[in-house]
């Protein structure tokens, strides 16, 4: 046996000394694990603190504790700063991640940095030489802080200044970008769109918005500011606001990287970059453009061909609702209807069901404007009506072609309606996507568009409306206490009441956006039943139709929102403002 491993605490004979013989001795850590933490750190150039947590040897918490009681340095608590661009720019990013240090804040000549151990005095020796300011030290617990300092340095990165010393890993100004059709690009010089700086700063927006995780980029001009935002878990957020006079070179920068043609500015354009973040990953991007007064506003949708392969089991449906789609796919034939406003996550919803479908004994094609994800194994073609290649020439085209499934991306008039009906009437199953509010106002939108009622009621088979609501941050959310009179008035049953249901609210931390992380779908699963056809050819309208839905038990997306609410899934707010009541 290891002599230093059964050695009495009180003899100290393994060599402890500072940090780590206070944590053996207050009982924190085992001595064992201290030694083998403190050659896992030297093995892998690494803090022993870093090491003795993620071993599971002690908490964050309590090492916190015994390195400011032993060394007499103040303990500051990471959940509450708030980051200050300004002193963060004093200390070079690859020091804050090579020490695993945080500036905190400054007084005078002196910068208070936070650390998890104190005794690692080499870091503070060479922050101390960069920045030629005395250092403190302050204790902030080890699990906090690598996520305060990627969070700090997200922040940075957004500025145009600190973009020059990226070390992000990825070479800024040649990152491997394509796009679609070959530009035009006259008129515009070429300092505009090869301008260094402005070339890095692209490219870093871009990996940024991946990197957290968020849905679309706005870059947007106005007369005395141009601001970028990003669209995170359905809502938009200010990322940075660089001199108005860099818009044009901005906006040209991302026309070239999307192969459109920068010297014309006074039509829309919609262009596709891809950018390849490794061998096996790379991203899409869906580029727009529209002429606004004071210059171009260019939105770019991100695309990532991971969100496709989730899983049916990721998405948010109900154990009940689940198995009606999955009974459904597994139907030879008929219609099925995703609707929703855009954003409410329709495109995964479908991309799920073609990847279940996906398989080798079955022929998939897919008229969509413009495929937003690419799924090997399944025939995509993109919609052009400049040259004739509408949704109904590509239904059509699809039905010479012996399939078994078609996903249509949107039924927008009455000749695609038709031909994807009679599609699923005739062996076909037919998938695709209709803009209404619930499930039922579906089955009146196509009359509304001129869709025989018998071809409706003997074609469609199912249909799912759908919403996206933001997810509660699991470590911050907060219970709140309300009363019972408005929880009946807000959809909730007096069984659930007696059950006791648990409400939380959005409360806000460093691990999440306002309180919130993530989204998760909200949904109403109606199958299209006998009766609910005989409703359609009587002329019967959407409320009828709810009201037979409801007798057949189909829940609403107020029901589907108040039952992630009971899990504790989201907040009632959060449904409220994505439901109608």
């Amino acid at each position: 046996m290891n002599d230093n491993a059964s050695l009495a605490l009180g003899g100290n004979r393994s060599g402890l000394g500072g940090l780590p013989q206070r944590l053996v001795q207050d009982g924190v850590v085992e001595e064992a694990a201290m030694l083998t933490a403190l050659q896992s750190a030297k093995d892998r150039k690494s803090s022993f603190v870093t090491q003795l947590i993620a071993a599971g040897a002690a908490k964050a918490r309590d090492i916190a504790i015994a390195a400011s009681t032993e060394f007499g340095v103040p303990l500051y608590d990471l959940d509450s700063h708030q980051v200050d661009l300004d002193i963060l720019k004093l200390v070079q990013d690859k020091l804050l991640q090579k020490h695993r240090c945080l500036p905190l804040y400054r007084r005078g000549k002196r910068l208070f940095l936070g650390v998890a151990d104190p005794t690692n005095l080499h870091a503070i020796d060479e922050i101390k030489f960069q920045t030629g300011m005395g250092i403190e030290a302050v204790v902030v617990e080890d699990d906090k802080l690598q996520k305060a300092i990627d969070k700090a340095v997200e922040q940075a990165d957004t500025a145009m200044p600190n973009l020059v010393d990226d070390e992000s890993g990825f070479d800024l100004e040649n990152l491997d970008v394509s796009g679609g059709e070959e530009d035009e690009g006259g008129g515009v010089s070429r300092d505009d769109v090869e301008d260094a700086p402005i070339v890095r700063f692209v490219n870093k927006l871009l990996l940024d918005a991946i990197r957290r995780g968020a849905s679309d980029i706005h870059f947007e001009p106005y007369e005395k500011m141009y601001r970028i935002r990003f669209r995170m878990d359905g809502v938009l957020k200010e990322i940075a606001q660089p001199p108005v006079q860099l818009s044009q070179k901005m906006s040209a920068r991302l026309k070239v990287m999307s192969r459109l043609d920068i010297a014309e500015r006074r039509v829309p354009q919609d262009g596709r970059i891809k950018m390849k973040l490794s061998k096996t990953r790379a991203i899409d991007f869906r580029v727009s453009t529209c002429p606004t007064l004071f210059g171009e506003k260019i939105v770019c949708r991100i695309l990532d061909p991971s969100s496709a392969m989730l899983g049916i089991d990721s998405l948010g449906y109900e154990p009940f609702q689940r198995e009606i789609y999955l009974k459904y796919l597994a139907k030879p034939q008929g219609m099925i209807l995703v609707t929703g406003p855009t954003g409410s996550g329709k495109t995964v919803s479908l991309y799920t069901g073609l990847n279940i479908l996906n398989k080798e004994d079955t022929n998939i094609s897919t008229a969509e404007d413009p495929a937003e994800i690419n799924l090997p194994g399944v025939n995509q073609v993109n919609v052009n009506n400049k040259v004739g290649l509408t949704f109904a020439a590509a239904l059509r085209a699809f039905l010479r072609q012996d399939p078994d499934v078609v996903m249509v991306g949107e039924i927008r008039d009455l000749e695609t309606a038709e031909i994807a009906i009679k599609a699923a009437q005739t062996g076909h199953l037919v998938i695709s996507t209709l803009h209404t509010n619930d499930a039922p106002q579906t089955l009146t939108r196509l009359v509304d568009m001129g869709v025989k009622p018998y071809a409706i009621a003997t074609s469609v088979s199912l249909i799912i409306a759908q919403r996206l609501a933001r997810k509660l941050c699991s470590q911050c959310k907060a219970l709140v206490d309300i009363p019972a009179e408005a929880l009946l008035k807000e959809g909730f049953s007096e069984a659930d009441i007696k059950a006791g249901i648990k409400i939380y609210a959005a409360k806000g931390c460093s691990n999440c956006s306002d309180g919130y992380k993530g989204r998760c779908g909200i949904y109403q699963v109606m199958p299209v039943t006998e009766e609910m056809g005989r409703i359609i050819m009587e002329g019967g309208n959407a409320i009828t139709i709810g009201d037979q839905a409801d007798k057949e038990g189909v829940w609403d997306l107020r029901r589907s929102g108040l039952e992630k609410v009971k899990q504790g899934l989201t907040s009632l707010e959060e449904v409220n403002s994505v439901t109608i009541e």
